[in-house]
């Protein structure tokens, strides 16, 4: 069953009038695969580029013609009055002080995810952010999975109480895991659960948030990953992974990877139980889908864009609104850093042999 008359809230990236003012400090892979790509896609003014690797920019104003100029130096970018916002790119580490110079230069930072990546900088964030709020700059975060189309509307769906109250939110990653071996991935520990399954988290945590009176406040965390049959020995993480969240109201959510799947359809199913309804969907490799159920019939919704690279564009629009709007941005540092510690704590529920972590208070 088709949904054509159903008001259906737009999912895709907003901007205001002016979205100029862009740079990007760490044009690596993802910059160049999915940053500049979105920014292009949906006109943002890219001022310029920089890298510590110079191969790395090297011909990158060929492949991409919106680019302004490619820097010298981290700090010839940071100087740049013409820059506004800082696509802060690079990986987690030295993230703070990264931060803190971004926010001494007075511009506006959107920082790659994970925004941290240890106990000790989650705990130290919050002075960095009194800092920012001191200066009057906006630090958010590029949970980009958050406007993956199907995830999205769900997201909306619940805020204006679609599906009444969650029950429980389910996850299956039904694909193959990327390459990991050999790579600086396979490197961290627990990275399934700490990096690759954190959009997932995020996205989960979101959903429970839509409870009311702080009954959707995630108070527990229980996880385990596992070596599989068939994972090769060079492998250094774990291929299996699960995750389970508890809140204070009583719901639950699991993301379970179950290891390398073999599928000739791949997707990332997900369903959302409430109380008046579910959603029923799934997100990338062309599987995108979402449909409603009031127990009534099911209504597929219909979705437009994709989470790479429209996902991508949409954080950094969620930034330039909220500077324009001035307010804090959907996707604030402060509020990514909740899913931080959750990941953080799903890492030690697995050291503990999968022993729940207490994150909050009943």
């Amino acid at each position: 069953m088709s949904a054509p008359l159903l008001d259906l809230p737009a999912t895709g990236p907003r901007f205001p009038a002016d979205r100029s003012g862009v740079a990007i400090l760490g044009a690596g892979t993802i910059a160049q695969s999915a940053h500049l790509p979105a920014y292009a896609q949906h006109d943002v003014g890219v001022t310029g580029v920089w890298s510590r690797d110079p191969s790395r920019t090297a011909g990158i104003r060929d492949r991409f013609p919106g680019v302004g100029r490619v820097y010298a130096s981290a700090d010839e970018l940071l100087a740049d009055p013409e820059v506004r916002f800082v696509d802060l790119a690079t990986g987690p580490e030295g993230r703070l002080a990264w931060l803190e110079r971004i926010v001494d230069a007075g511009k506006h930072v959107l920082a790659q995810k994970p925004l941290v990546a240890t106990s000790e900088d989650l705990a130290a964030l919050p002075a960095v952010l009194a800092r920012a709020d001191a200066a009057g700059v906006r630090v958010a975060v590029n949970q980009n999975g958050r406007w993956a189309p199907p995830w999205r509307l769900t997201t909306l769906l619940l805020r204006r109480g679609d599906l009444g109250e969650v029950v429980g939110v389910t996850h299956v990653l039904d694909k193959a895991l990327p390459p990991l071996v050999g790579t600086p991935f396979d490197d961290v520990r627990h990275m399934l659960l700490t990096d690759y399954l954190l959009h997932w988290v995020d996205v989960t945590r979101t959903w429970l948030a839509t409870a009311p009176e702080g009954h959707g406040e995630v108070v527990a965390v229980r996880a385990y990953d596992s070596r599989v049959p068939g994972q090769p020995a060079a492998a250094k993480n774990p291929w299996s992974a699960t995750v389970e969240l508890s809140t204070a109201g009583g719901a639950t959510a699991t993301l379970r990877i179950a290891g390398n799947a073999v599928a000739s359809e791949p997707s990332c199913p997900f369903w959302v139980h409430g109380t008046t309804g579910t959603a029923r969907g799934s997100v990338l490799l062309d599987s995108d889908r979402l449909s409603l159920d009031h127990g009534d019939g099911v209504v597929d919704l219909p979705l437009r864009g994709a989470w790479f690279v429209d996902g991508f564009a949409a954080t950094m629009g969620e930034l330039m609104c909220a500077v324009a709007e001035d307010c804090q941005p959907e996707n604030s540092a402060a509020d990514a850093a909740r899913s931080v510690a959750l990941v953080l704590a799903a890492a030690a529920s697995a050291d503990a042999d999968g022993a729940p972590v207490r994150v909050g208070a009943r």
